[in-house]
Parts: C-alpha cells; sequence; structure tokens
C-alpha cells in the first residue's frame, strides 16, 4: 500500500462546501484535455484526498464531520459540474464508507474511519459481467482453517479501484450470504487492470479487477448482507450521489452552452439581432433548459432532505420515502442530464461540433453515466408507492 498523502480533516458541513467549491473551480480548468487525452486524473484524486473531502461522512465521535445528505449530495453535485469522470470516481468510496458505518464492529470502525481521515480511499470491486444479472456474484470468499479467508473472482466496471488503496470486494461466502471484503490494494492475487473503453467517463479507469486467491483476515470483512434485513438507507446514499453526479453533468453542459453563445456563436441571419445572446429563439430554448435544471437540482435537494429525515429517524416508512424521493431526483436528473448536454451543439450552433472543442465530453459523459441503472425501473417503484403505497424493495439500488 502506498503512503498516504496528508490529508486536511474538515470541521463541518459549511467547510465542506467551500472546499468542493473550490476544489470543482481547479478541475474544471483541464477537465476537457484530461478526457481528450484520457488523462487519468491522479494528481486531482490527490487533491481530494488531501482536501480532506473523502472523509466527511466519518462520524463526529471517530473526529470526522460527519456531513448531512444534503451537503454530500452537494459536493457530488459541485465536482460533477467540473468533471464528470472526477466527480464518479468517489461515489463507491463514499458507498463503501456506510457499509462500515452500518455493519463494522467497533475496532473495524476505529481502524477504517481512521484511515480515511489519513487520507485512503477506498476502490469498488462490485460488478460483474457475463452473469444472469447484476446482482448475480459470483465471486467467493471461502474460509480457511486459521478464520481467515481467501477471495476468487473477477470484477468489472470498478470505478475507483486504479486509485484506491483499500479495494472493497462484493463476495459470497459459504453460506451463499454478500459480504464486504476490504482488501489493499497491493494484497498478493490481486490485480488492477485498466481496460476501461468507454465511450464517456473516460478518466474514470473503471477496469477489471482479478481475485486469484487473494488472502484476507477475518476481520476485513463485513456482512453486507445484514444491512437489507431491516430499514436501510445504502441504496438511498448511494442513488442519491449518482443524481448528484447527473445533475451537475447538466448544470455544467448548460453553463459551456452559455459562455459559448455569448462569446463564440453567431446569430442566426434572420434573427435581426447583432449578437446570438440577443436571438429571442435562442433565449427560449435557454429558458427551457434552465427550468429542467433546476427542477433537476430542486429535487436532488428534496431527496437529501429526506434522506436526512429518515437517518434521524429511520423506520420502514422513513426508508421507503427517502429510497422513492431519491428515485425520482435520478430520473428526473438522468433524463436533465442527457437532453442539456445534447441541446448545447443545438442552441450553440455548428462551430461547437469541432472536435478539438471536445463538447461532446458533457454528452458523453452524461449517456454513460446515466446507464448505471435504468431509470424505467425506477419509474416503476415509484408508480407502485404513489398507486398502492407499496413501499420499494431493499436491494441497495433505490
Amino acid at each position: 500500500m502506498t503512503a498516504p498523502v496528508i490529508a486536511h480533516v474538515i470541521a463541518d458541513d459549511a467547510e465542506a462546501l467551500a472546499v468542493a467549491a473550490a476544489l470543482a473551480d481547479e478541475f474544471r480548468a483541464g477537465a476537457a484535455q484530461r478526457d481528450a487525452e484520457r488523462c487519468l486524473p491522479r494528481t486531482e484524486v490527490d487533491r481530494l484526498s488531501a482536501s480532506g473531502l473523502l472523509a466527511v461522512t466519518v462520524p463526529a465521535e471517530h473526529g470526522g464531520a460527519d456531513v448531512s445528505a444534503g451537503t454530500l449530495a452537494e459536493i457530488f453535485r459541485l465536482l460533477g459540474t467540473a468533471d464528470g469522470s472526477l466527480a464518479q470516481i468517489p461515489q463507491s468510496h463514499f458507498a463503501y464508507v456506510n457499509v462500515i458505518r452500518r455493519q463494522g464492529t467497533e475496532e473495524q470502525r476505529k481502524f477504517f474511519f481512521a484511515e480515511l481521515l489519513a487520507g485512503r480511499r477506498f476502490g469498488n470491486a462490485q460488478s460483474e459481467a457475463g452473469t444472469r444479472h447484476v446482482q448475480d456474484i459470483r465471486t467467493r470468499l471461502a474460509p480457511r482453517p486459521d478464520g481467515s479467508y481467501t477471495l476468487t473472482g473477477t470484477k468489472h466496471y470498478s470505478t475507483g479501484a486504479l486509485f484506491a488503496d483499500w479495494i472493497p470486494v462484493l463476495a459470497r461466502a459459504e453460506d451463499d450470504n454478500l459480504h464486504v471484503a476490504y482488501v489493499p490494494a497491493d494484497a498478493p492475487g490481486l490485480t488492477v487492470v485498466d481496460d476501461w473503453d468507454g465511450m464517456g467517463q473516460r478518466t474514470t479507469a473503471s477496469g477489471t479487477v482479478r481475485l486469484d486467491g487473494v488472502p484476507v483476515p477475518a476481520d476485513r470483512v463485513l456482512p453486507h448482507h445484514l444491512t437489507f434485513e431491516g430499514p436501510q438507507l445504502h441504496g438511498a446514499v448511494a442513488q442519491l450521489l449518482h443524481a448528484a453526479i447527473d445533475t451537475g453533468i447538466a448544470a455544467g453542459a448548460l453553463a459551456e452552452a452559455a459562455e459559448f453563445v455569448r462569446t463564440k456563436s453567431r446569430p442566426w441571419f434572420e434573427s435581426g439581432v447583432e449578437t446570438a445572446a440577443e436571438d429571442p429563439l435562442l433565449i427560449q430554448r435557454f429558458g427551457e433548459l434552465s427550468v429542467q435544471v433546476r427542477a433537476s437540482e430542486a429535487l436532488l435537494r428534496e431527496a437529501a432532505r429526506t434522506v436526512d429525515v429518515a437517518a434521524a429517524g429511520l423506520t420502514d416508512d422513513t426508508a421507503a420515502e427517502a429510497s422513492v424521493a431519491v428515485a425520482a431526483a435520478k430520473v428526473h436528473a438522468a433524463h436533465t442530464a442527457v437532453e442539456v448536454a445534447g441541446a448545447l451543439f443545438e442552441v450553440s450552433g455548428t462551430r461547437s461540433a469541432l472536435h478539438s472543442l471536445n463538447l461532446h465530453r458533457h454528452w458523453r459523459d452524461a449517456r454513460t453515466h446515466t446507464l448505471h441503472d435504468p431509470a424505467r425501473w425506477k419509474l416503476q417503484h415509484i408508480g407502485r408507492y404513489a398507486l398502492n403505497g407499496t413501499r420499494p424493495p431493499r436491494h441497495g439500488l433505490l
């Protein structure tokens, strides 16, 4: 394991938001070039670690800021406005921090929260390809005589693993229950392959993790299946961050479109105006797109508020309200991100399509990220809840 960066410890929600805004401005400047050249953002990820943002959900009793879901969502939204790839990299990090919060022993929490405050990063080895469906996890956690385990399997879409100090691995034990094994990135038998070739989110390095008899001590394994035996917010928080990324991508695309029209676009000759920014038809379209982005932002804030309310009094009913509110935000944000990123070209004109400008990265990032899980199934759960009061399932994707 590599030595961590020296990390600042963020004190509260206000500081977390200020740091996120400053980093978003910093990361925005190089986003187009990083994407065009597929230059992996190692320096930028180190800046995230050093800033303390990756430890903001560490509980206060362990020295962390323990920020609200609203603050966490806004952090991701801000990062998403700057760079859709960079915003995606720490999404799983926070999901697996939550596993420790919910299922870790006191000793496990003490150890891993100290790691986070020191700047350590979690990756992700969760999804598998070629199985029956996304929940068909075949990676195995096999017991050894001394009480430890070995991990064997292959993972895909492993966002964050290439930049990680610890890689949480989702695996099934002998009883077929799901567990999470927290494996150091330099563990013997573990290989991270940079083979991601998606059209969008090109610098997330969401490649393959191979596990060939990786040794895992017993105290690095957590019973993730217990997370879903009662009311839970694991899925709601994870999906909230996805919604925040989509909302950020949409806002970033709209801002770049406005800047392009103000400074580079020519007015259509029939408009009778001197600048493209005075064209009433373009003004109308920007108004429509702005309403969509604002609606996504409002739904995101409401979803985060509902998650915070549920966290303060977790029951089946409050968990269901949170999951449905997050699902609504995610559905709207996914549609908005793709539409606004595509409309960038509609309002900006022919020159905006130049490959050298790389304005299409917004649409590529939006289209790729919104494939993460289908909005159509979220609409099904929202509809059942609205019509019949049926609570959404506890499978971690709502």
